[in-house]
């Protein structure tokens, strides 16, 4: 591995050059308004696998945004390493409360990075994160020391939930077989202390409207004598979790497996500031299920969040109204055990029963997926365990990642192989919030530890 680290200290200013290229196209997919952008990052992400090296570069068209796929097959007898991640980014609202622009990348120290963090949305979600594998094979490629076969599927709908992935991979499972897929989504407990994510949560995610008159009326005439639904939509969701911070759907945790006494001591030794977590975010308390860590609450308990409520006068200044309609997205996060089609379809049978009769309710499912575990005994995180070793010279935690990648789960299911999640981001990154960033340290350590992965995996 001499000449791969080597060619990265060689290159690193380009190769930070080329991101902050990646990082300029404002690639969101959620919004119609950027699906030029969307596909013109997956262009430049194709040319950058060529310029890497990689075989059979392609751009395949989907129902939606395109997936890049690309390879280097160097002996069919060795171990695949199946590469995955995505070029899309979440939308960068609101844009006031970004300190500099979120497609124009700026490189800025901060306490935690002291070395710099590069801010931009998408610069850790995900392409900063993706972008170390492409580097990390062009270094492994060029110093001919791939010691095994790497295949790449960065897809573009991600953060819509990657509606057209299902299909891709159903329909292409030759082309993607592998013996294991990694996968940069994630983060870890810190630039000092390495982790693995060998969990994820899943998601159901549904959207409400609740229905009052057929019209918007006068709060003065009417106030008083008919339903507001804003009003009755916030009384329904307090009701969605009671006083222990217990959700209240029926059946909701009957499925869920349980986490072991050993499991919960091995979470605990993660190291944890309660004060430090309270203070990086600017509040006086936590809150969450009663007997439940802070870090369990985050990783190996479900939740119910509310991500928006809107509904009414939302312009500037007065308006003395009752509105017709009120509406909210809930998200819930799911643990091992549960499935989000049941669970969908618990809280869109159980919601309408929290209304009073005066009011209509509708639930509309959106996107949705498994939760994930990777045995730590498995090949996959032997070779990161080891990989994380070499470049930080410490030993690797294992940890539950709170978040959801529901493709994850599709792998699983249609290629039958297992997801290495080795992040490198941090819970400080802010992703999907105002002033994203990702640590240059980060994002270098990122590009020098996965070619040992590749290293150690061959030989496992």
């Amino acid at each position: 591995m001499n000449n791969t680290q080597q060619f990265i200290q060689d290159n690193k200013q380009r190769f930070l050059d080329e991101l902050i290229e990646l990082l300029k196209i404002p690639s969101v997919s959620a919004d119609p308004a950027y699906t030029q952008d969307v596909n013109d990052a997956a262009e430049l992400i194709a040319k950058y696998l060529n310029e890497a090296g990689a075989d059979n570069v392609e751009i395949c068209e989907t129902e939606g945004f395109p997936i890049v796929y690309g390879e280097k097959i160097v002996d069919p007898t060795k171990p695949t390493v199946l590469v995955y991640g995505h070029y899309d980014v979440q939308p960068a609202d609101p844009l006031e409360l970004w300190e500099s622009g979120p497609y124009e990348p700026v490189i800025k120290k901060t306490e935690i990075h002291p070395d710099g963090a590069i801010f931009a949305r998408g610069a850790a979600d995900d392409k900063g994160q993706m972008f170390m594998h492409v580097k990390a094979f062009e270094a492994l490629n060029k110093s001919n020391e791939l010691p095994c076969n790497v295949k790449f599927m960065i897809e573009g709908e991600e953060e819509v939930g990657s509606p057209s992935l299902v299909n891709f991979v159903k329909n292409n499972k030759e082309k993607l077989k592998n013996d294991v897929i990694l996968i940069s989504d994630t983060s870890m407990v810190s630039n000092e202390q390495p982790s693995i994510s060998v969990g994820l949560r899943g998601l159901s995610y549904v959207e409400v409207e609740v229905k009052g008159a057929n019209r918007d009326m006068h709060s003065g005439v009417y106030g008083g004598a008919v339903p507001n639904p804003i009003n009755v939509l916030a009384t329904m969701i307090g009701k969605l979790i009671d006083e222990k911070g217990h959700i209240t759907i029926p059946g909701f945790y009957e499925p869920i497996l349980e986490l072991t006494s050993d499991e919960r001591e091995d979470l605990a030794k993660i190291p944890f500031s309660l004060e430090d977590y309270k203070k990086s975010i600017g509040i006086a308390d936590v809150q969450g299920e009663e007997n439940y860590s802070t870090i369990e609450r985050a990783s190996i308990r479900p939740t119910l969040d509310v991500n928006g409520i809107w509904g009414g006068y939302l312009g500037e200044g007065a308006k003395t109204v009752i509105p017709s309609h009120a509406y909210a997205k809930i998200s819930m996060r799911l643990v091992p055990g549960q499935d989000p089609d049941v669970v969908t379809k618990q809280f869109t049978e159980y919601f309408p029963t929290l209304a009073p009769a005066s009011v209509e309710v509708k639930v509309k499912p959106h996107h949705g997926g498994k939760p994930y575990i990777l045995p730590t005994n498995h090949k996959g995180f032997l070779a990161a365990k080891k990989a994380l070793a070499e470049t930080f010279e410490k030993e690797a935690l294992a940890e539950r990642g709170g978040g959801s990648i529901p493709i994850v789960a599709l792998f699983e299911e249609e290629l039958g192989t297992k997801s290495v999640l080795m992040g490198f981001g941090l819970n400080s990154d802010v992703i999907h919030s105002p002033n994203e960033h990702y640590g240059l340290f980060n994002f270098y350590k990122g590009i020098e530890t996965i070619p040992y992965f590749f290293k150690y995996f061959n030989e496992e």
